[in-house]
């Protein structure tokens, strides 16, 4: 056979093998070794495998890394848990926010009387002076014949007239008790007031704002601004301070120091571009004991029903000093400052006060009826105090503290009254003095001498309306705005969509 064919043909060998089990016959084909057996039949070559010995120290080895394996990845499953999981308690079940709510005042108006109501009140009056001068000139003959005929009985009735008179008079004091006051007296009532002062004091902190910059040195330096706040509201999680935004603008960091000297670190959670008040957020969880018991949450009063002469008393820092109270009047109430899209009351006092003061005026109970705000005295009254009306604020004092943005349009505004009308002719409403630039208003196209009637189909008489109806949208809501707009003609009605924004 040529090499060749060696190569392509298939080569079988078949070589025979007698031993003790049988006749073995082994083929060789195409280089792969086989065996039959003339009894077993056909099978592979018999293989023994040998098992390797069992090596401790690996295994060991293997162990080990498997547990560091099981303690890394038990780790990092609880480090995700840790950061997940309250994330994954707020999807699937949000806690509810606390809400903080502040009880609006109302304004009590004293109805005018009508003409009837007058003119029946004249008549019982009338009537009422007729009966008396009947009585008293019958009276007067019974007196007469009483003295002509007994003297003694004259004199009884007398003496019975002037009891009557004492008792109802309350006169009836003894003698003891009517005496001249002495300056001790007036000390006392001093004393009284500085510790309702004092009292009041525990709802006040210190707010200080600290910036870091450099100058032109490039020497690293710090700035700080300080004011007062007051504690308004207080919940399980979180405690409000309101103060003065132009304390902490641009503060890098803000801390609160209360009462006990325990500062503390501060967050700002809403402000008002308008007004410049601010509302500060401060953890519970880092608040000692000792600081709980120190403080206080202040009482909002209602200075709707502060006078001219009611006492007040200045807490807070009214002459740059932290924790001073000083004592006096009310001097005005009839002063108002007009700023966008709100008027607010300004009360006046003769407590002399610095140009940078700040605090709480607060009456004898103890009540905020006022925040010290020198920024809107008025010129010359920059040596005594000037608080905003408390009871003004606290519809936007609780938005803030709720974290809500204070809708804006962007208008001064007045209200028509009916002297006003009937004089000038103006429609009755809220009569437009000022439109702001780039305002949402401007860019709707109200105009100065537009005459506000209606919002989204509530009925504007008052500019109080109009403040209380833009504090219940929000930030871009679009509302339609119905105004009466002078022209050749007279007043034409006109409609308006503004879209809310919010002042920054």
């Amino acid at each position: 056979m040529k090499a060749g064919n060696a190569k392509n043909s298939v080569a079988s060998v078949c070589v025979s093998n007698y031993n003790k089990l049988g006749a073995v016959f082994i083929f060789v084909k195409e280089g792969k070794i086989m065996q039959e057996k003339e009894k077993g039949g056909f099978s592979f070559i018999n293989e023994q495998i040998k098992e390797k010995p069992l090596n401790k120290k690996r295994l060991v080895k293997k162990a080990l890394f498997t547990v560091a394996l099981a303690v890394i990845f038990g780790a990092v499953a609880a480090l995700v848990f840790s950061l997940l999981q309250p994330e994954f308690s707020n999807w699937f079940y949000p806690e509810e926010k606390p809400v903080v709510t502040i009880p609006q005042d109302d304004v009590t108006e004293t109805e005018e009387p009508s003409q009837g109501d007058i003119q029946e009140a004249s008549e019982q009056k009338d009537t009422q002076e007729t009966e008396n001068d009947g009585q008293q000139g019958e009276n007067g003959a019974a007196e007469n014949n009483g003295l002509q005929e007994n003297g003694e009985v004259g004199n009884s009735q007398q003496e019975q007239t002037g009891e009557t008179e004492t008792e109802q008079t309350g006169e009836n004091v003894p003698d003891n008790d009517l005496r001249e006051l002495e300056l001790a007296d007036f000390q006392k009532l001093q004393n009284k007031l500085y510790a309702v002062g004092k009292e009041a004091n525990k709802s006040i902190v210190t707010v200080t704002g600290v910036k870091s910059d450099t100058d032109w040195f490039n020497n690293p330096y710090e700035s700080k601004g300080q004011a007062s706040g007051i504690i308004v509201a207080e919940s399980s999680r979180e405690l409000l301070v309101l103060t003065e935004r132009k304390a902490i603008a641009d503060a890098q960091e803000i801390y609160v120091t209360f009462i006990n000297d325990v500062s503390v670190k501060a967050e700002m959670k809403k402000y008002d571009g308008n007004t410049g008040i601010a509302v500060l957020s401060v953890k519970t969880s880092e608040l000692t004991e000792s600081t709980k018991n120190a403080i206080t949450v202040a009482v909002l009063g209602n200075s709707l029903t502060v006078t001219q002469g009611t006492i007040a008393i200045a807490i807070g820092s009214p002459l740059g000093t932290n924790y001073s109270i000083l004592t006096g009047n009310i001097t005005s109430t009839t002063n108002s400052i007009s700023t966008i899209d709100h008027n607010y009351s300004v009360f006046t006092t003769d407590i002399v006060g610095s140009s940078n003061g700040s605090g709480a005026l607060v009456n004898v109970d103890g009540e905020i009826i006022g925040i010290v705000m020198q920024g809107y005295s008025s010129a010359g009254d920059e040596n005594t105090l000037t608080a905003i009306s408390i009871s003004e604020l606290k519809a936007l004092i609780e938005m803030l503290s709720n974290g809500q943005d204070i809708p804006y349009i962007g208008l001064e505004v007045t209200t028509v009254t009916a002297a006003i009308e009937r004089e000038y002719e103006i429609p009755k409403g809220a009569y437009i003095k000022d439109v702001c630039m780039d305002s949402p208003a401007m860019a709707a196209g109200l105009q100065n001498g537009d005459v506000i009637t209606e919002i989204d189909g509530d009925e504007i008489l008052t500019a109080e309306n109009y403040e209380k109806k833009l504090l219940s949208l929000k930030p871009e809501d679009t509302v339609e705005v119905k105004i009466e707009r002078q022209g050749p003609e007279g007043y034409t009605e006109i409609t308006c969509t503004v879209e809310v924004s919010v002042l920054p």
